[in-house]
C-alpha cells in the first residue's frame, strides 16, 4: 500500500471523478479503463485484443504467471442484463478454459455502477470456482475498482482520473466528505413508512450519556432515514471511513469539554455545512448512525 500525499478534500474530489468515469463508461470505454488500471496496478497484466475471427479466445486481460484471467462485461443497464451477464459468465468461462492453461483464478469485471450484482450472478461464479477447483474467483465490481485504483500512487491515480482543479481555488462547491453526504440525505424523496420504522434500541445508553427526552425526540426523528444512510456508505467505503472518523474525532475533542446534551448539540453545530434548519435533520441522521454504533457517545456498562 502506498501513501497518499493528497489531501482529504483531494483524495474525495478524486473519488467523485473516478465515479462520474464508471458511470459513464459502457463497452468498450469499461475495457480501456479496466486495462488501464490494472496496467499499473500489476505489471505483469496482459491485456488480449480481439484479433481477426478468432476474437480474444475469452480472455481481456490475464497474469500469466499467475494463471489469473479477466473478463469484462459492460452493459448500460446492469439490472436489466443479469441473465445476459450470468449467460456470458458461463459461456465465457467454458471458452476460456479451452483455450487457455492452466487457469487458476477467474474474475468477472463488470460496470455495475455501483448499483450492486445479483445474488444469481455471484451463485454463477461460485459454481465455476467449486466446480473446476479454482483457488479463486469472483465478481469485480465497481467498488473493487475504486479500491484498487485509491490503493495507489498520486501520480498514477491522477492519471487514471484526470486533472483535479486547486481545491482552495474552486468556489461555491464544498467537496467535504460531511457536505457531500448531508447532500445525499437531503435528497432521500419523502415515503410513507409510519408505523414501521423500528426505532434503534438506545433508551439505556441515552440515559447513560445524561441525554434528555428532546433531544432524544431528534435522534427518532433522523433515525427514520439511516436505512438509506447505511445503504448509500455500503458502496462508498472510503465516505463511510472518512466520516465515522471525523465524528470520531470531533467526539474526542469536544467531550474534553462539555457533556451530555451540550457535548450532544455541539457536535451537531460542528457537522453544520450552514447554520440553517435544512441541514439540521442530515446532519443528526449521520450522528444517529455513529450514536448507535457507539463510535460517539459512552456505551453503558454492562452489568
Amino acid at each position: 500500500m502506498y501513501f497518499c500525499n493528497m489531501k482529504t478534500e483531494e483524495i474525495t474530489l478524486a473519488r467523485i471523478l473516478f465515479e462520474n468515469k464508471i458511470r459513464r463508461s459502457d463497452g468498450n470505454a469499461f475495457e480501456d479503463l479496466f486495462t488501464q488500471i490494472m496496467n499499473y496496478a500489476e505489471h505483469e497484466f496482459e491485456q488480449i485484443k480481439p484479433w481477426g475471427n478468432i476474437g480474444d479466445r475469452k480472455n481481456d486481460g490475464f497474469i500469466r504467471s499467475k494463471g489469473i484471467f479477466y473478463q469484462v462485461f459492460a452493459p448500460e443497464d446492469i439490472r436489466r442484463s443479469y441473465p445476459e451477464a450470468i449467460e456470458k459468465l458461463e459461456k465465457d468461462f467454458k471458452g476460456l478454459v479451452s483455450q487457455w492453461n492452466p487457469v487458476k483464478e477467474f474474475y468477472f469485471v463488470v460496470n455495475d455502477k455501483y448499483k450492486g450484482v445479483n445474488a444469481d450472478a455471484n451463485q454463477a461464479i461460485a459454481n465455476i470456482v467449486k466446480n473446476n477447483s479454482l483457488n479463486k474467483g469472483k465478481i469485480l465490481t465497481a467498488i473493487d475498482l475504486e479500491r484498487i485504483v485509491f490503493d495507489l500512487p498520486d501520480e498514477l491515480i491522477l492519471r487514471i482520473v484526470g486533472y483535479i482543479p486547486d481545491y482552495e481555488q474552486i468556489n461555491n462547491l464544498d467537496f467535504s466528505v460531511l457536505t457531500q453526504v448531508v447532500g445525499y440525505i437531503m435528497k432521500l424523496p419523502v415515503i410513507s413508512v409510519y408505523g414501521q420504522i423500528k426505532f434503534p434500541d438506545w433508551d439505556e445508553k441515552i440515559l447513560f450519556n445524561n441525554i434528555n427526552k428532546v433531544t432524544k425526540q431528534f435522534l427518532d426523528i433522523a433515525s427514520f432515514n439511516l436505512g438509506a444512510l447505511d445503504e448509500y456508505l455500503a458502496n462508498e467505503s472510503f465516505l463511510a471511513e472518512e466520516l465515522q472518523k471525523k465524528l470520531i474525532g470531533l467526539y474526542e475533542e469536544l467531550k474534553l469539554s462539555s457533556d451530555g446534551d451540550s457535548l450532544f448539540w455541539e457536535i451537531a453545530s460542528k457537522c453544520m455545512p450552514w447554520n440553517e434548519q435544512a441541514f439540521l435533520t442530515p446532519v443528526l441522521t449521520i450522528m444517529a448512525k455513529y450514536f448507535e454504533s457507539c463510535d460517539i457517545f459512552e456505551e453503558p456498562l454492562k452489568k
